[in-house]
């Protein structure tokens, strides 16, 4: 029996503009014919971008076999790089839908990208169409993550209702780089700066000094592989936090592209969920 189709959304979007909104933190606005179709999925969720190689201005999709549950083989050409990003929020007034991007050197793709972007340069988005939920609901919340999880944490912290309560440790290059997250809810934010995130975060020492929640809570953690199991492993393992308590995924690898460490991740992912 073959598996199900996912209905997806797939758009070849151009860029409106962009903004520094702090020195390492770039916002890029994107514009086209489709934009309205991603009012209705998840700000926050995870999808995937489409950097075209250069020298070429429009986007070959890849064709997904779903039979195999890999994507075809495509010209290494016109192939582009695909990376894992989050929408942090659109406005069909201005048919306009943004994305964050850290801002760390040409050595990676989408930072590359996002540094050298201009009006008119095109961008794909694939995503999964539909709503979909980025927490549970608690009373209390611990929000951990680097300048890779501004987003997600961004959009949780504006969702969250004006009673809850909690945490939120957020690790940036530098002072220069804190962000005025909004909220509704009681949230106590702590700003850490690493201006060497590759060789080390200080995220995973400051969650097992600081008192956490012990009841009625939910933590979201999102960051470094390494990082991330550390966490996870002090909550689940030390604290003894539930499974429905925790959600925890690894944005990146030290020293790994993202392409080629997609297996590790999501092999920690499933664990951390298991």
């Amino acid at each position: 029996m073959g598996k199900t189709e996912m209905k997806v959304i797939q758009l070849a979007l151009t860029v409106s503009r962009k903004e520094y909104l702090t020195p390492h933190y770039i916002r890029v606005y994107l514009t086209g014919d489709g934009v309205d179709q991603i009012a209705n999925t998840t700000v926050g969720v995870n999808n995937k971008i489409l950097i075209p190689p250069k020298h070429v201005d429009r986007i070959y999709f890849p064709e997904f076999d779903y039979e195999r549950g890999q994507w075809k083989p495509m010209d290494e050409a016109i192939r582009p790089t695909v990376r894992t990003y989050t929408h942090r929020g659109i406005n069909l007034d201005r048919n306009e839908v943004w994305i964050d991007f850290v801002a760390h050197g040409d050595e990676g793709p989408a930072s590359a990208w996002a540094m050298a972007a201009k009006p008119g340069d095109v961008l794909g988005i694939l995503m999964k169409a539909g709503k979909t939920s980025l927490y549970e609901v608690a009373a209390n919340y611990l929000l951990v993550g680097d300048a890779t999880a501004i987003p997600v944490l961004g959009a949780i912290l504006e969702d969250l209702p004006p009673l809850a309560k909690g945490i939120c440790m957020i690790e940036v290059h530098g002072s220069e780089d804190i962000q005025q997250l909004k909220t509704k809810a009681a949230i106590d934010f702590i700003w850490l700066h690493n201006d060497t995130p590759q060789e080390g975060s200080l995220l995973a020492d400051l969650v097992k000094i600081r008192s956490l929640p012990v009841a009625d809570k939910f933590a979201y953690v999102a960051a470094e592989f390494c990082t991330v199991k550390e966490i996870r492993n002090y909550l689940r393992k030390d604290l003894g936090w539930g499974r429905e308590e925790l959600y925890a995924y690894s944005y990146w690898k030290a020293g790994v592209a993202e392409d080629k460490s997609a297996t590790d991740r999501r092999s920690e992912s499933e664990e951390i969920q298991a």
